[in-house]
């Protein structure tokens, strides 16, 4: 067995270990115990890996699968654990940095803007829709406070709880209060409703399975607007095995013109795909197979420097904080 091949083999291993591990806890919530085991499983696929999980064997996909939906049961209780927390202060917005990612979402909302001005720098988006935005919506949050300030965003979650949750956090913020609406429905019922939007937002954890993620994306480009972006979140490597990993060709298929992927190799975990709705004469051809797919995939770097976790992502954290007037503790 040749090295690549080795540290693929370990990698699968040290994923089976964890999951588990993972399987045997008792409750997903907040735990010291649940928080070492996801930091380790984190930790473990961060680095740049050989690994292509679409070739793994059918029992390690399926330990694949079975771990990307227990990251997503933990990561909705631990957002909703730090939503109750945020929301017990008078003003939740001035104590988003306790939440222990949060710098995270500063990066990745960075990246996808930076995309989005890069790849569609025609729209300066009036509307904005966010589906699968759970109890902290901080990407739409971001967004709307460091790079679309005069934007409204529609936030789409099936769970009402969420959207309960969510609404507090804005309960003292006249500005982003009137800003952000938060909407319980999924995205399957949406129609009409998506053709309002400049650009639309797809959460890494909508639709885990590949073919339900294929659905959702055609179900986006059978309802917005000709000429409106999506923006996908996706994973690569070994981060395949935190998010589902979307095919670019099943938003091609989807009705939609890939502009651009984006493999971070820093800590955003989440690939990014940026695309553009086609009209629907060629989006029919597309779906009925009378259309050749795209031969090369337009796979880019990030358009700027990113901050390190340990350093600068307090500076990041910190000039959020001065632009919103935020006391902002990292933890």
């Amino acid at each position: 067995m040749d090295a690549q091949n080795q540290e693929v083999a370990a990698l699968v291993q040290k994923m089976a270990g964890l999951h588990a591990a993972i399987s045997k806890l008792p409750s997903l919530s907040p735990s010291p115990e649940v928080n070492a085991l996801f930091t380790d499983l984190v930790m473990a696929c961060v680095p740049a890996s050989p690994v292509d999980v679409a070739k793994l064997g059918p029992e390690a996909q399926a330990m694949r699968e079975e771990l990307i939906r227990l990251c997503s049961t933990a990561e909705g209780h631990l957002e909703a654990h730090y939503a109750d927390m945020l929301a017990a202060f008078d003003n939740p917005l001035d104590h988003l940095g306790l939440f222990p990612y949060f710098s995270n979402y500063i990066n990745l909302s960075k990246l996808e803007n930076d995309l989005l001005v890069r790849y569609v720098p025609d729209i300066a988006p009036t509307r904005v829709a966010f589906v699968g935005s759970g109890p902290l919506p901080f990407s739409s949050l971001v967004l709307a406070t460091n790079h679309l300030p005069n934007t409204l965003f529609d936030n789409f979650d099936r769970c009402a709880a969420a959207n309960d949750r969510a609404r507090k956090l804005f309960r003292a913020d006249e500005d982003l209060g009137a800003r952000m609406a938060f909407h319980t429905a999924d995205v399957a019922t949406l129609k009409e409703e998506l053709g309002a939007y400049d650009v639309v937002f797809l959460a890494a954890l909508v639709g885990m399975a590949a073919e339900e993620k294929a659905k959702v994306i055609a179900h986006l480009g059978a309802h917005m607007a000709d000429g409106a972006a999506l923006v996908v979140r996706s994973a690569h490597g070994a981060r395949g095995f935190l998010y589902p990993i979307v095919d670019p060709e099943d938003v091609w298929r989807g009705g939609f013109d890939v502009l651009a992927v984006c493999h971070p190799e820093d800590e955003v975990i989440n690939s990014v795909i940026v695309a553009r709705k086609v009209d629907a004469r060629t989006a029919a051809a597309r779906r009925d197979g009378l259309a050749d797919s795209r031969g090369i995939l337009p796979v880019v770097g990030p358009p700027s420097k990113f901050y390190v976790m340990e350093a600068g992502a307090l500076e990041k954290a910190e000039e959020f904080a001065a632009n919103k007037e935020l006391s902002v503790v990292l933890v």
